[in-house]
């Protein structure tokens, strides 16, 4: 069984985001870049599976910029066979990365599909419901635990009131939570073993998909600095200023 994972080049999470001076989105410029985490437990899990001797092939897709063949060495020193990069220097958005991943899918012929449910960059959570609308296949989302059957997969999911069990069919989507692994480091002999592993490089054009945003960001401004709190003597005091200050009474 062959097992597809995309992934994305994101901003480091240690690192401070700075909005640009004109407003336009954040500063990318000299910035730590890094495989998106939600992504990183997707690798982490598809390789486990082939450990397990549950998957024969894990492949890394990543669509953007020609710096993405970094993040798709680190998936394969993490374990991935060989990776695809779609090379594109557009703004994509959710839509067109679906777009792109069907193409993807329809050419490898993968029976599952593990993808990280967000990327914490735009915080989306859109691609993995996207590509398995588009691809007609079921979909499970937020998994924290997944078991793999002949013919199916049973996923554990997360949910308000606990956790729900699901069983689909395969071919499947799957998109990761935060609890369904702690991803490996990649050890300097595998980092060194990934450089040698096969990565194709494709244009949008090569799979028919037109990737021309659809939504304008207008501006990006950084969130409102909290103000400093203030001390109460007591409960009246405080309904008084829940009442009249902050209007929420």
């Amino acid at each position: 069984m062959k097992i597809l994972v995309p992934i994305k080049r994101v901003v480091d999470y240690n690192v401070k985001i700075r909005v640009k001076a004109d407003q336009s989105g954040v500063e990318l410029a000299n910035v730590k870049m890094a495989m998106n985490p939600f992504d990183e437990i997707a690798v982490e899990e598809a390789v486990r599976l082939k450990e397990a001797g549950k998957a024969t092939e894990v492949v890394a897709v990543s669509a953007g910029v020609t710096q993405c063949q970094e993040t798709l060495r680190t998936a394969m020193a993490i374990g991935a066979d060989r990776g695809i990069l779609v090379e594109t220097d557009a703004d994509l958005q959710p839509l067109a990365v679906a777009k792109l991943l069907k193409a993807i899918v329809d050419k490898e012929q993968p029976k599952l599909v593990i993808l990280g449910k967000q990327a914490i960059d735009d915080d989306a959570n859109q691609t993995g419901q996207m590509l398995a609308a588009l691809l007609g296949w079921p979909q499970a989302t937020f998994a924290s635990k997944v078991e793999i059957g002949a013919e199916s997969v049973t996923v554990t999911r997360e949910i308000d009131g606990g956790l729900e069990t699901l069983a689909l069919p395969l071919p499947a989507v799957i998109t990761t939570d935060l609890r369904l692994n702690e991803p490996r480091y990649a050890t300097l002999p595998n980092i060194m073993k990934a450089k040698k592993k096969p990565l194709d490089t494709l244009q949008p054009i090569d799979l028919g998909v037109d990737v021309t945003p659809r939504l304008t960001t207008l501006k990006v401004v950084e969130p409102a600095k909290r103000s400093a709190g203030v001390m109460v003597a007591d409960v009246a005091q405080l309904v008084e200023k829940l009442k009249n200050e902050a209007k929420v009474l």
